[in-house]
């Protein structure tokens, strides 16, 4: 079968142009990263050629041999649907998770995104805290969330409890909370060191005025979540703008009480009394 051809590669694109669509990817903002499966790779080996071994740039060795599909460093999410060839790739991980070939597409050239690293060390965490469960990364600069970080403390406390009052579903998709990093600079190993330490807790976090991470098992749990806690952000930005003091909002008791019935364990230290 042809890579194109691929269930897993039309829901990747979709979710790439989903993205775009909803204004999280100005010019070539954001990338998006897919841990494939044993038998999708199977099913697509055929149209693999084999590129030339390149360092990724830290190391990963619970990813060695895995195979990736992954978008373009440079490349635009508006063009994913109309040049998919051109505008990602899929890689595959040497036996020691230290280097990367790719082997399908970037057809004009270039190479995954610059922030490989941030990327790989997530799923490296996700896949072992969730038995191999978890398959997405992704990585969108969606503007209302961005805009928090500029009034917020970047806590984790602070942009957890926050975005849990603005939409009573929030608690229930994101229980675990969302974790912040300050301002770093992004594509290097120290963000990527610092993401994957929150990623060992949280499935969202955010890049101080820069963007958000998300992680999933699958396109649609993870465009879901990001699509949640930037509605929820959006909501507070609304909010803010009207008032600097919410007149009601649910309460720490009125947590525990949503928890109790949709079966979630909501973490204490975010049920502070304000």
């Amino acid at each position: 079968m042809k890579v194109l051809d691929a269930e897993f590669t039309q829901g990747f694109i979709r979710m790439a142009n989903d993205g775009w669509e909803q204004g999280w990817h100005e010019r070539n903002g954001g990338n998006l990263s897919y841990r494939m499966k044993e038998s999708e790779v199977a099913e697509v080996k055929d149209d693999f050629s084999n590129g030339e071994w390149k360092p990724i740039g830290t190391t990963v060795p619970n990813l060695a041999g895995e195979f990736f599909m992954v978008t373009g460093s440079g490349k635009y999410f508006r063009n994913v649907i109309i040049k998919p060839e051109d505008s990602f790739c899929i890689i595959e991980l040497d036996d020691k998770g230290e280097n990367y070939r790719i082997v399908w597409g970037l057809v004009n050239g270039g190479r995954p995104t610059s922030e490989l690293p941030s990327h790989l060390m997530n799923h490296e965490v996700k896949k072992l805290k969730t038995n191999g469960a978890y398959r997405v990364i992704y990585h969108a600069h969606p503007a209302n969330t961005i805009a928090l970080t500029f009034v917020l403390p970047l806590t984790d406390e602070a942009f957890t409890r926050e975005l849990w009052e603005m939409a009573t579903e929030c608690p229930v998709v994101f229980p675990d909370g969302i974790g912040v990093v300050p301002w770093m600079v992004p594509g290097g190993r120290e963000i990527a060191v610092e993401t994957s330490k929150l990623m060992e807790k949280y499935d969202v976090a955010i890049w101080a005025h820069h963007g958000m991470f998300a992680a999933g098992e699958d396109f649609d749990l993870t465009f879901g979540l990001m699509h949640t806690v930037e509605k929820s952000a959006e909501i507070l930005v609304k909010t803010l703008s009207m008032t600097n003091v919410k007149r009601q909002t649910i309460k720490p008791d009125e947590f525990r009480e949503l928890a109790k019935d949709f079966k979630v364990s909501l973490p204490e230290r975010f049920l502070f009394e304000k």
